[in-house]
């Protein structure tokens, strides 16, 4: 590999979110990797820093063409530039057109076990969450279309959070899934919001589909929301784009953002976003090999040596949803237990609604020595807390 993501990068008492824990404890919930970021980017950041002064920032049409070259080239889907508009983030994002596009006291629907911060994103506007429950087959996850409808059909649904691929499971939407969704959106008027923040960590063969790209409907009733902070690693850089074809839309969104201040770029933030797309998809590729060798190696460990456990089917994050009901209790108590006997930090998956609790999130963007350190610990932490639930009865 021309990149080295068997490096280890000590990112103790740096203000690291994730790395702010005890010595003992070793991180892998948030979705925030371990890796150094591209050269490329490495090299264009510097370049900014060089320069030595830090003023005001403006979007370039360098940005936009970044993005909608990027699109075309790996994903098939040509955007126009006058679709994308600058943001700090996807959640922001979110918020924003939550509180531009609905009124508050309305259901904004979400698929669960789901990303847990959508939930604030509407809770915090004051408008109502409304589950359309992931069915669970033992081994991966799809859509209860029937229950989707009934609740599009709810005369105070007006929007639906999509998310793809999906967080937590990883599973990768395919076109006519995706197709149903949009239709029924439009049936029903319910605007469509798709996060799709992940969508360029994917195993090699598999590719997933932008929401826009399905159908006349899904592209006229849908807002975008796109970041290269997911691939790249580069969330600190406070760098998205919404994008949104049809222009009614659209203008309202854009107002949505600069009312909430939520459109200027920062000094770094266009010259990352330009770097990852323009300069740095041989990394990706690497990046994606490597993950992808990590998602089977989980597999296999778990098979072998925690039969309790089962890893859910995926093929695209960094992120691994894992089946504890073979284990004792609930998931959040196992997290629990594991963190406090072993150090090993992930994240339980009672915060993700629906079928959540019998799951836990974990994180494997990490080089390979980190995760076999991870995993021996969650085998330890498994075993502890099968004999200590044992001598409870």
């Amino acid at each position: 590999m021309k990149y080295d993501f068997d490096k280890l990068i000590n990112r103790r008492h740096t203000n690291s979110l994730k790395w702010d824990v005890d010595e003992q404890e070793l991180p892998m919930w948030v979705a925030d990797m371990d890796f150094e970021t591209a050269p490329e980017i490495l090299s264009a950041i510097q370049r900014r820093l060089d320069q030595g002064i830090f003023g005001y920032s403006v979007i370039p049409e360098q940005w936009n063409e970044a993005y909608v070259n990027w699109w075309a080239k790996r994903h098939g889907f040509h955007m126009e530039k006058e679709w994308l508009t600058f943001t700090t983030g996807v959640i922001p994002a979110i918020s924003s057109i939550i509180r531009k596009l609905t009124t508050v006291g309305e259901n904004v629907l979400v698929q669960t076990p789901v990303y847990h911060i959508f939930f604030n994103s509407i809770k915090n506007n004051g408008r109502e969450v409304l589950e359309n429950r992931l069915v669970y087959d033992g081994k991966e996850y799809r859509i209860d279309f029937d229950d989707l409808e009934k609740k599009l059909a709810m005369p105070q649904t007006t929007m639906m959070l999509l998310c793809n691929p999906q967080n937590p499971s990883g599973n990768i939407w395919d076109r006519e899934t995706l197709e149903r969704i949009g239709e029924l959106c439009w049936k029903h008027h319910v605007l469509v919001v798709a996060d799709e923040i992940h969508c360029d960590l994917a195993d090699p063969g598999y590719n997933y589909i932008p929401f826009a790209s399905v159908s006349d409907k899904c592209r006229e009733n849908s807002v975008t929301c796109l970041a290269p902070t997911k691939a790249f690693n580069l969330a600190g850089f406070k760098t998205a784009a919404v994008s949104v074809p049809n222009q009614e839309i659209r203008r309202k969104v854009r107002r949505g953002l600069n009312t909430d201040e939520v459109a200027e770029a920062n000094i770094f933030a266009v010259d990352a976003a330009v770097a990852a797309f323009n300069e740095s998809g041989d990394w990706l590729d690497e990046l994606n090999v490597y993950i992808s060798k990590n998602r089977q190696y989980v597999r296999e460990y778990i098979k072998n040596e925690i039969p309790d456990l089962k890893v859910v089917e995926s093929h695209s994050t960094y992120l691994l949803w894992v089946d504890c009901m073979g284990a004792s209790g609930s998931g959040t108590q196992l997290v629990e237990f594991i963190r406090e006997k072993t150090g090993l930090y992930l994240s339980e998956g009672g915060e993700f609604g629906g079928n959540g609790r019998k799951f836990f999130r974990m994180n494997i963007g990490c080089p390979r020595e980190t995760l076999e350190d991870g995993l021996e610990r969650l085998k330890q932490g498994v075993m502890a807390y099968e004999e200590w639930a044992g001598s409870l009865c």
